[in-house]
């Protein structure tokens, strides 16, 4: 009898530990669903500009070519090159002040005690509700007494000055979860909090940093509105704004190129994600939900 019922237990536990057909089949439809349209834009884009919309099938069965990306990476009249270049120079900029500043600005609030400390962290966090069309006009005029626009100051500088509040806010929950021990160890040895910021906290403070680099890079990657308003040169555009360069509703719009320069666009996006994958997970799991 006991033999029967320790089999019957694992029966019944590896029933529970296996997934049914059911959710195979239920996973995989939302997968195809989710994925489709990715697929139909890299099917498209190697489709002739007359095949594109002629039929539901993404792949392009009744004709293969190139065309698409060799007319579309010079169609605007600047190389599609120019465009991923300042990409990725304003993400890569954005990127090394958020991690700077940022994480030093989380060390303050986790670790230091101020005047109205309370207070201040209250009136950071009540600035991720502004959306950015409510500052744009009075940011657009200081960056144009400053004769920053056309540049890529007013898409860079200001994030060498802790303004983004949901990374700042993400570090220092991280950082409330470290034990204070390290700290006070390190200050024994006579280490100060710059030190002890350096050595100790940023150490393990790297999960939430490549979060930070992750989402920040896509973030500004793919940014339309704030590049849109501050540059006005075409040598200055980033890819977003050289995508729209394809959309011209007077003329018509060339749906080849458009599409085969946004799986061009796409890549670098690809390639940082699958890079940081696992450790942009462990970063949002281990940083968002500590007091």
């Amino acid at each position: 009898m006991t033999d029967l019922a320790t089999l019957t237990s694992r029966t019944r536990r590896r029933r529970l530990s296996k997934p049914h057909w059911r959710t195979h089949l239920v996973l995989g439809i939302s997968l195809l669903v989710m994925i489709y349209p990715l697929i139909w834009l890299v099917g498209a884009s190697f489709k002739p500009e007359d095949q594109i919309f002629s039929t539901w099938n993404p792949l392009p069965l009744h004709g293969f070519t190139l065309s698409n990306y060799t007319s579309g990476w010079n169609a605007t009249g600047t190389s599609f090159t120019v465009y991923i270049a300042n990409s990725l120079v304003i993400s890569g900029l954005v990127v090394v002040g958020n991690l700077l500043t940022c994480s030093a600005a989380a060390y303050a609030f986790a670790r230091l005690d101020f005047a109205f400390k309370k207070a201040w962290f209250g009136l950071m966090l009540s600035t991720m509700m502004l959306p950015f069309q409510a500052t744009m006009i009075p940011q657009y005029v200081i960056f144009h007494d400053l004769n920053w626009v056309n540049t890529f100051l007013p898409l860079v500088v200001p994030y060498f000055l802790a303004v983004d509040a949901f990374f700042i806010f993400l570090m220092t929950q991280f950082i409330r979860g470290i034990p204070r021990e390290l700290d006070e160890a390190a200050a024994i040895d006579g280490a100060g909090h710059v030190r002890v910021f350096f050595s100790v906290i940023l150490p393990l403070l790297k999960p939430a940093l490549v979060t930070t680099t992750v989402l920040t890079f896509v973030w500004v990657y793919s940014d339309f509105l704030r590049q849109l308003v501050y540059l006005n040169d075409n040598t200055k555009y980033t890819v977003p704004l050289g995508l729209n360069a394809f959309v011209d509703r007077a003329s018509g719009s060339s749906y080849g190129g458009l599409l085969a320069m946004s799986v061009v666009t796409l890549l670098p996006m690809l390639v940082v994600f699958l890079v940081f994958q696992k450790r942009l997970v462990d970063g949002v799991a281990n940083s968002g939900i500590k007091g």
